[in-house]
């Protein structure tokens, strides 16, 4: 049988525009001769629909458009995540499904399982699990259909979350081919992590699977489709394109091992990024972004990622010089704009900083100077940017990165001002790995911009490790503290000092309040600041 792997990129409750893309690739499917069309999960209202699924309206013009797909759609099978609803006297109003529909007819309905409740799912809140697995059989084919997590409960996982295993309860009952439809994001290494449970999947029970994913931003959360064909051996015979709308095709008959060119970590992040400042911007009804450009290694890296997702005549960049930005910032700045073939404008915002200290002269009599003198800078350019965003119709992107986030080294109402913080799950030793990715193959971020030592700007001679520790230090322990939930004396034995550890976790904590109030940011990690972590901003635990 020949059949069709199509992943496509889904808005949420744009349910025509979700069904014309559905059907333009089963049309596409038909003409290379499939019998047979996966679509991935809740394909017609996209991922995750979060509270729309408690409106009745949302519900209503899903279940239509449903409908109008199923209607009118011949000569091909087509198995497509959708909403159906619990029709038992108690549990959740829905189920998450997976439809097998073919010439106007409902052939087979398989619910999910498992439901996740961790990190960014929160499907148990809305959905009612499904029953027994069953195989359906189709073309001569017994094919054991599931549901993104339904698959990660396997022996070989390692973690059992879940009391059952629907993968095990399919080939007991005797299944010739796993399908999973997924709406599974993107972190690093996710790609090689799915891979490797796949493929043991496939080993053990010693049968082939097809896995469907989506594609596309949403919100924060990236999926990155990636769709793929690993037969009985575990060796991928097939995989879709990451990061674009894609279909890959297969002969049940012929899985024969392929060798995809598998990118790097590097190259994968950026693509991610880019992919989801196209997708938020142009979902959102935008087509234009602003931001400011300092002339170090943020901004160029947040610019560069812009221009990639939106075309440079889409994105502008301004300079906005205090009394302390150096000479050399500035033509960093209008370099990296000449390269990059963007809008460039120098807006000097000293006179503007000294009618506020002015001001608040007569309030801040015999106060020395201290960080309200830098945040009034950084508030300043906030304002600007913010005035220009509103004028010109453009989305502000804020330039902040993870190391900053995490450590409170931002400026809440200055620099995190923006509708989107492209950076902000990025950690600063990441930001230079991508900024030489940008630069492999011409200067596009100026080299002084990377090899500069970082620094706001916002007093005299001031550099980040006057008050951080180096990147090098700090990143490790973030990660091992934030990704690893590591306790304290775990992250000492790994070589850190006690006393820089300590600040380190003291700084997360006080600066909890910033963080959920800043920009949604874009999830690239396994554990991301915003959508899928929650700590509570008034507490008093310690380590």
């Amino acid at each position: 049988m020949k059949i069709a792997l199509i992943q496509i990129n889904p808005v949420i409750g744009s349910f025509d525009n979700n069904i014309r893309r559905i059907a333009t690739s089963l049309d596409r499917a038909k003409e290379n001769g499939c019998q047979l069309a996966i679509l991935p999960e809740l394909a017609v209202s996209g991922y995750p629909p979060q509270d729309y699924l408690e409106h009745e309206a949302f519900l209503d013009a899903h279940d239509k458009a449903l409908h109008a797909l199923i209607s009118q759609t011949r000569g091909i099978g087509v198995l497509c995540g959708a909403l159906t609803r619990h029709t038992g006297s108690s549990g959740k109003p829905l189920h998450n499904s997976a439809l097998f529909f073919e010439n106007g007819n409902i052939l087979f309905t398989a619910h999910k399982r498992l439901l996740p409740t961790y990190d960014v799912f929160d499907e148990s809140r809305y959905f009612e699990p499904g029953g027994a697995s069953t195989p359906f059989i189709y073309h001569g084919l017994r094919l054991g259909i599931t549901i993104c997590e339904d698959i990660f409960n396997d022996e070989g996982s390692t973690s059992h979350l879940y009391q059952v295993n629907p993968v095990t309860e399919l080939a007991q009952a005797g299944t010739d081919l796993f399908i999973n439809i997924a709406a599974s994001p993107f972190t690093t290494n996710k790609q090689h992590e799915r891979h490797t449970i796949i493929s043991a999947l496939c080993k053990r029970h010693k049968t082939p699977l097809l896995y469907v994913n989506q594609v596309g931003g949403q919100d924060s959360v990236l999926f990155d489709g990636a769709s793929m064909v690993v037969n009985a051996d575990g060796q991928i015979c097939g995989q879709a394109e990451a990061f674009v709308e894609d279909i890959c095709y297969l002969d049940t008959d012929k899985l024969k091992p392929s060798q995809p060119e598998q990118p790097d970590e590097t190259s994968l992040v950026f693509h991610a990024l880019a992919m989801g400042t196209r997708d938020y911007v142009k979902k959102c009804g935008f087509s234009k972004v602003l931001l400011g450009l300092s002339g170090g290694i943020d901004s160029a890296l947040t610019c560069a990622v812009a221009c990639e997702a939106l075309g440079p005549d889409n994105v502008m960049g301004v300079a906005l010089p205090s009394p302390y930005t150096s000479k050399e910032s500035i033509e960093d700045a209008q370099n990296l704009a000449e390269n990059l073939g963007i809008r460039f404008e120098l807006v000097p915002i000293s006179d503007t900083f000294a009618a506020f200290c002015q001001t608040l002269t007569p309030l801040f009599a015999g106060l020395a100077e201290d960080v309200t003198e830098q945040n009034i800078q950084a508030r300043t350019r906030g304002t600007l940017l913010m005035a220009m965003a509103n004028k010109f119709g453009a989305l502000l992107l804020s330039t902040g990165n993870k190391s900053e986030m995490a450590v409170g080294y931002c400026t809440l109402y200055g620099d995190m001002c923006g509708a989107l913080s492209v950076l902000s799950d990025v950690p600063k030793q990441m930001v230079y790995a991508l900024s030489k990715f940008v630069n492999r193959d011409q200067e596009r971020i100026p080299a002084r911009s990377i090899s500069k030592p970082p620094s706001a700007e916002l007093a005299p001679n001031q550099q980040d490790q006057d008050d951080l520790p180096p990147y090098e230090v700090l990143d490790p322990i973030l990660q091992a503290y934030l990704e690893e939930h590591l306790p304290l004396e775990d992250i000492i034995a790994k070589g850190f000092e006690r006393e820089i550890v300590e600040d380190i976790i003291r700084r997360i904590k006080i600066n909890e309040y910033k963080r959920q109030q800043a920009a949604m940011g874009l999830k690239v990690t396994s554990k991301a600041f915003g959508f899928g972590r929650r700590y509570p901003i008034a507490q008093r635990f310690r380590e």
